[in-house]
């Protein structure tokens, strides 16, 4: 049984397929997940968290997907919240 954390990424990869094929999809969106569902879609990143914390206080169960960028250009994150 996959955790918590792998349904979330798969999920996510998911969402970043869906939006390679379809660049109307989620444009300049942050896509919420929790627990292996999506919980908000929004361009504010702000809102976008702070839903998360109000359904899931464990972030490890959470995550973000951000499609404000181009999808096919990889970036890196230094830094971790």
């Amino acid at each position: 049984m996959p955790t918590i954390e792998e349904t979330n990424r798969e999920l996510a990869d998911k969402v970043v397929a869906e939006a390679k094929q379809n660049a109307q999809a989620y444009p300049g969106k942050y896509i919420g997940i929790a627990n292996g569902k999506v919980v908000i879609v929004s361009d504010d990143l702000d809102a976008v968290d702070d839903e998360l914390d109000a359904v899931e206080p464990d972030s490890a169960r959470t995550f973000i997907v951000d499609l404000t960028h181009d999808v096919n250009k990889i970036e890196y994150i230094w830094r971790l919240r």
